[in-house]
């Protein structure tokens, strides 16, 4: 029967022409030129041969028929061109064979999970920080600290890969390591003096002799590098700091405050540092989910070459919900007290949040990456989360304590 089949079906998924020849019970004989076609599901299998000039089909009912070493050694064999294309297309029509293949299914599988972690940890990481931002003080303070820690390192990593070492001279490991140490030190110093412009200085100045002093010849690049993670890691994050615990002054029109329980601090933990930082941090969740929505749905235009999936589209959108959320919260909060402020500092956190996130780009794709580190399960490193954040501190900072008290309003 094996030497005037042309087509076997087996199961009903994908079809792998398949020589019949190695089919046959000797090896070493020819029988045939004819193409066969199985496809492959589960162990138990389900013949159908088609015979040529015929449309009669000999069935086999599902038995206990396990691939074997022949089958095998057919597979491998597979002759694609010995069958003529309009002939295979239509057996498949006839074999109705579904397009779902396991590589899809499992891709599926992957992004769904990916899916779920990124929700999971995502509310995680949203309540801790919503936590440590009411706590204030020290509490805050120390989980900004331990943050930066963990980004800085994430950055002289970038700046030690090969992407960025093709073209630079990277800084020494020791250095990297000393200088994510400082960045750490950084939030706690200006909790404690309010102020670190002498201590930053200082750091640098240290750093900078340490790289001068180093064996070899040392490069501009090298400095250029360490100075820009003290900066970018470790002084600008410093700004939310000062925002939080710095601005002291009771938020007395605020009505969740009337209501605080007095054992949390009562109204007098409502301050005008508090107030900001929540308006801040939520106008920035808002600008970058309206950007990702918005971009998703319409984005046409691309934005910039730095990263290719933004959209001006997204952007619109992210800033009309960015101000929208500053604007609402404000009402909420009683602050700020006019709306003009409120849309401008919705504009200004939505500002620092593009630059920051185009920022954390930019390093990125000169490293030759996809995500800072592998930290968070779903999310990539501690950098991919925060780079929104790392500008946007020292702007609110700024207008709240310049802008607001200038213009009065």
């Amino acid at each position: 029967m094996a030497s005037f089949a042309s087509f076997v079906e087996i199961s009903r998924y994908n079809l792998i022409p398949l020589s019949v020849t190695s089919l046959c019970g000797c090896p070493c004989r020819l029988l045939s030129n004819k193409t066969l076609i199985p496809t492959r599901r589960t162990p138990k299998l389900k013949l159908n041969f088609v015979f040529h000039g015929s449309k009669s089909v000999f069935r086999v009912r599902p038995t206990s028929i396990y691939v074997n070493r022949r089958l095998i050694t057919a597979v491998a064999r597979a002759e694609p061109e010995s069958i003529d294309e309009s002939n295979a297309e239509e057996e498949v029509d006839q074999g109705d064979v579904l397009p779902t293949t396991k590589d899809s299914f499992s891709e599926l599988q992957h992004k769904s999970s990916q899916l779920r972690k990124r929700i999971v940890f995502g509310l995680g990481i949203g309540i801790s920080v919503g936590g440590a931002v009411l706590a204030g003080g020290w509490v805050f303070t120390v989980a900004l600290a331990a943050a930066v820690f963990l980004g800085a390192r994430e950055y002289f990593e970038l700046v030690r890969s090969r992407g960025i070492t093709a073209g630079m001279t990277p800084p020494p490991r020791y250095v990297s390591r000393v200088c994510s140490v400082i960045c750490a030190f950084m939030p706690i110093l200006t909790l404690y003096f309010g102020n670190i412009d002498i201590s930053v200085t200082s750091a640098a100045f240290v750093v900078a002799t340490a790289l001068l002093m180093q064996r070899g010849n040392p490069r501009f690049a090298q400095l250029s590098s360490t100075m820009f993670g003290l900066f970018y890691c470790g002084y600008l994050p410093c700004f939310w700091v000062k925002l939080r615990c710095g601005l002291a002054a009771p938020a007395l029109n605020t009505r969740i405050g009337a209501g605080w329980p007095f054992l949390l601090g009562g109204q007098a933990h409502w301050t005008v540092g508090l107030v900001a930082t929540l308006i801040s941090f939520s106008s920035i969740i808002a600008a970058d989910t309206y950007a990702f929505l918005g971009g998703k749905a319409i984005g046409k235009t691309p934005l910039t070459n730095i990263s290719p999936k933004k959209t001006w589209e997204g952007a619109i959108v992210g800033l009309g919900g960015c101000i929208a959320t500053s604007v609402v919260l404000s009402k909420i909060f009683s602050w700020p007290a006019s709306l003009v402020s409120a849309i401008a500092f919705g504009f200004l956190n939505f500002f620092g949040s593009v630059f920051g996130d185009l920022t954390e780009s930019m390093i990125k794709r000169d490293a030759g990456v996809k995500d800072s580190g592998s930290l968070i399960p779903g999310h990539g490193g501690i950098l991919d989360r925060v780079d929104s954040y790392i500008f946007t501190g020292a702007l609110a900072y700024s207008f709240v304590k310049i802008l607001l008290p200038l213009y009065g309003v």
